[in-house]
């Protein structure tokens, strides 16, 4: 208590009455801040079977056209903005069947008509023209490329240089859109080299960062994923500060990513084509992709971000 005492009775040292001195207004003017350069659109993208999981991995992932076209309707039901769609045969393996991709396709278009935007991957096939023929046959508005040479998981995939061009071409020839794939940071490269450069890509540039798969651009724990998307996103725009930027919710890191793509002004794909958990840090498996999109929307709205109609996607990436 004496010690305490002698404490209260600290002596005056600078001559001016104790405690926090206010000279001026009491308050502070937050105006003086500027307003941040979060756009209010964003695309939010239902990706709903892809090729890499099977019900194995996650019982609940959609496999068999029939469950697919649920997953789809779903999604769409859920209010994503576009879906982005793979087909597989009966035995649930992937496969490059286009008729395939017309059943399940074309039916999307006669129902919803503009107000849907549906993208896929050119993959398959036996030779480039094969490949190709989901976007020459006009089933999609929107395409991946892909600048890379990555193992993921234990597969190797790569695309020639001379391949990305020519894909490039005919997509844009055909008003449908590419969607530069970033698995790792040199891919970021190999786009500006052999695209951009060139002067082959039409701008504004279309990214979508697909980071944190097994062989991919490490996200192992929180840090390390806001370190890494940050670093994705700054090698981008340096080439290009207007470009639109995606981003997946791969892997483990799920819906922590892709709220954090939100918090950065960027796009986000969801969906059962990325992930097979509902949280980073738990075991808990997606149930369905209706979930995954309403869980985005919510995170969204919360975050003061309207979810993009497909006219307004189409606006932001230069098709509409």
């Amino acid at each position: 208590m004496e010690d305490l005492k002698k404490l209260l009775k600290t002596p005056n040292i600078v001559g001016v009455p104790y405690g926090l001195q206010l000279r001026g207004s009491p308050f502070v003017d937050l105006s003086v801040q500027k307003k941040w350069e979060i756009p209010k659109k964003i695309i939010i993208k239902a990706a709903v079977t892809g090729a890499l999981f099977s019900k194995t991995e996650n019982p609940n992932h959609p496999c068999t056209p029939e469950e697919i076209k649920a997953a789809i309707a779903e999604s769409i039901e859920a209010g994503a903005s576009s879906v982005h769609i793979h087909v597989r045969d009966k035995s649930g393996l992937p496969t490059d069947d286009i008729k395939l991709y017309h059943e399940m396709i074309n039916p999307l278009k006669e129902k919803y008509g503009e107000d849907l935007l549906i993208d896929g991957c050119a993959l398959f096939g036996a030779t480039f023209e094969e490949v190709m023929r989901p976007v020459t046959e006009g089933l999609f508005e929107v395409c991946p490329v892909n600048t890379t040479a990555v193992y993921i998981g234990d597969t190797l995939f790569s695309m020639p240089p001379q391949t990305m061009r020519a894909a490039v071409k005919i997509m844009q020839s055909l008003k449908c859109k590419p969607q530069i794939a970033v698995y790792t940071a040199g891919d970021i490269t190999n786009a500006k080299r052999y695209l951009i450069d060139t002067g082959i890509l039409e701008k504004p540039y279309y990214w979508i960062i697909v980071p944190n798969l097994p062989g991919c651009f490490p996200m192992p724990d929180p840090l390390a994923m806001a370190e890494g998307l940050s670093f994705l996103v700054r090698r981008i725009i340096e080439i290009d500060a207007a470009s639109v930027i995606m981003v997946c919710a791969s892997g483990r890191a799920a819906n922590y990513l892709s709220t954090l793509a939100m918090l950065m002004g960027l796009h986000v794909r969801v969906g059962m084509e990325d992930t097979i958990y509902r949280h980073p840090h738990e075991d808990e498996l997606l149930k369905s992709n209706r979930e995954a999109v309403e869980s985005a929307i919510r995170i969204a709205a919360e975050l003061g971000r309207e979810v993009a109609t497909a006219h307004d996607y189409r606006k932001i990436v230069g098709i509409g």
